[in-house]
């Protein structure tokens, strides 16, 4: 199977990965995090318009495989597991997250986000992800913080969330990875 840098339905998106790279560091700088402390579970593309998904998914198609495709919030959301690891911040990420376009219109069409997971289970999550935090990232302007739990049809694990962003690059705590989400699914099936 070939690399992402020779599939020419992702060339736009290993054009932005350098862009991507820059901001994620600068942000982690911001939020006074050590991304190397961390597990990236996995990365997560954002686009406008189902063809533009539908490119990307051939391309992925062509450096991974699906892992699953699953219906969250109303939109198709698909997971490749790459044959080659994707070399993001300090991090070799196997997983990629494609989720089809939704209501909400991203800023900039490309890599979006990092997932990154807290072990521990679900329960007082969201205070062990607001401990990752610095007091004065908290505060800092521009940085939003939110709360959910995005749940698939099947799945079995709750899912809590806490996505931190500056409108430009976000960085998502989850207590479980993809994988395991994945197969508490299929336990369900």
């Amino acid at each position: 199977m070939t690399t992402i840098n020779a599939v020419p339905e992702l060339a736009d998106l290993v054009a932005d990965l350098p862009r991507f790279n820059q901001l994620l560091n600068a942000f982690a700088e911001k939020l006074c995090l050590n991304l190397a402390d961390f597990y990236a579970d996995h990365i997560s593309v954002r686009c406008h318009q189902n063809t533009t998904a539908d490119r990307w998914r051939q391309g992925f198609s062509q450096c991974g495989s699906l892992l699953n495709e699953t219906e969250i919030n109303g939109r198709p959301i698909c997971l490749f597991d790459l044959s080659t690891p994707l070399s993001v911040g300090p991090w070799e990420i196997d997983l990629i997250e494609l989720p089809y376009p939704g209501e909400k219109r991203y800023p900039h069409e490309g890599w979006e986000h990092v997932e990154l997971v807290l072990t521990g289970g679900a329960e007082g999550f969201y205070a062990r992800a607001l401990a990752q935090l610095a007091d004065e990232a908290l505060v800092a302007p521009g940085i939003k913080l939110k709360q959910s739990s995005p749940k698939g049809e099947h799945e079995r694990l709750p899912n809590p969330t806490l996505a931190i962003t500056d409108g430009t690059i976000t960085l998502k705590f989850h207590p479980y990875t993809l994988r395991e989400i994945v197969a508490s699914e299929r336990e369900a099936e």
